[in-house]
């Protein structure tokens, strides 16, 4: 299979993953919580081994701190995926709000005004996202996550298909740089 290909292909499972995704969200929901403790669990293991490396005593206490935390979101959030799905989204909601607020902070401190009003937009977009989500809170913890992989699954894909067919159009770019 050409390398191109494999680009289109790889696009194409991932536009069938979200529109999956976005069929039934709260499925896609709980996968992605899923998946976190999983990333949680897995870091508190890597976590644990680093205590054995460490020499200083201030560092050792807290890489068993970390290990801790980890440890327990991870086991927390597979024990309780519903209140990891809140956790979550809650999350999710204060870094829309944080960050959009930032960028439109940002915006103003530009002072090529042709790229301010795409900040000032990017920004209330954010900002906007973490109201929908903090006024239906908890229930909008139900499809936030899975709405939000879907989203990135599709875009991912069309990015994907995108550079696949940019590799056929020109083959030039598929070799390496020497």
């Amino acid at each position: 299979m050409q390398h191109w290909l494999t680009w289109v292909i790889l696009g194409i499972a991932s536009i069938v993953g979200g529109v999956v995704a976005l069929l039934n969200p709260f499925a896609a929901s709980v996968a992605a919580q899923t998946i976190v403790a999983w990333f949680f669990l897995i870091i508190g293991v890597i976590q644990a081994i680093s205590i054995f490396r460490v020499t200083r005593m201030k560092e050792r206490l807290l890489a068993i701190l970390m290990t801790i935390i980890y440890l327990w979101l991870g086991i927390s959030f597979l024990a309780n995926p519903l209140e990891g799905l809140i956790s979550l989204t809650l999350v999710a909601a204060i870094l829309f709000l944080v960050s959009g607020v930032a960028k439109v902070i940002y915006a103003f401190s530009v002072t090529e005004s042709r790229y301010k009003m795409l900040m000032i937009i990017s920004g209330a977009i954010s900002v906007v996202l973490a109201i929908m989500i903090f006024t239906n809170f908890p229930s909008s913890a139900a499809v936030v996550l899975g709405v939000l992989l879907s989203v990135e699954l599709l875009s991912t894909g069309v990015a994907m298909v995108a550079f696949g067919l940019v590799l056929k159009q020109h083959p030039e770019l598929r070799k390496p740089a020497a």
